[in-house]
């Protein structure tokens, strides 16, 4: 009787080290994936800011360059954009994506999509500004 006990006590403690450490892995990949956003978001900026390229071809550069989840949800808002405006194909993207990032993360790069209109005329203006 003893023996049995002492199975599945160790069968419990495996099981519980099994599932402790896949629950960590999703947190660890949700903060590694929150970094390659961050890093994806100023690349975005810094190509808006100083190129004019349409937002179509920054979307397909941080994507090859990026080739994990956060690449993949700039290559969908790529892809959607020839059907629906940035802002649209943006949150659709976010919706749509497979990482690991919580609905509080991805209500907040939703949100960011407001922003991409409003980025391109502060830019224009701002560059006429010191044309004038």
């Amino acid at each position: 009787m003893n023996i049995i006990k002492y199975i599945l006590f160790v069968l419990i403690f495996i099981t519980s080290i099994i599932i402790g450490r896949l629950l960590s892995k999703k947190y660890i990949d949700r903060v590694n994936e929150l970094k390659d956003m961050k890093n994806a978001l100023n690349i975005f900026k810094t190509k808006i800011k100083f190129t004019y390229e349409p937002l179509g071809e920054v979307f397909c550069e941080i994507s090859q360059s990026m080739k994990n989840n956060v690449g993949n949800i700039f290559e969908e808002a790529k892809n959607k954009m020839d059907k629906f405006t940035a802002q649209n194909a943006w949150e659709l993207a976010v919706d749509e994506s497979n990482n690991n990032l919580t609905k509080e993360d991805k209500k907040i790069i939703k949100m960011l999509s407001k922003l991409l209109r409003t980025n391109r005329y502060r830019r224009t203006n701002k560059s006429n500004r010191y044309y004038k």
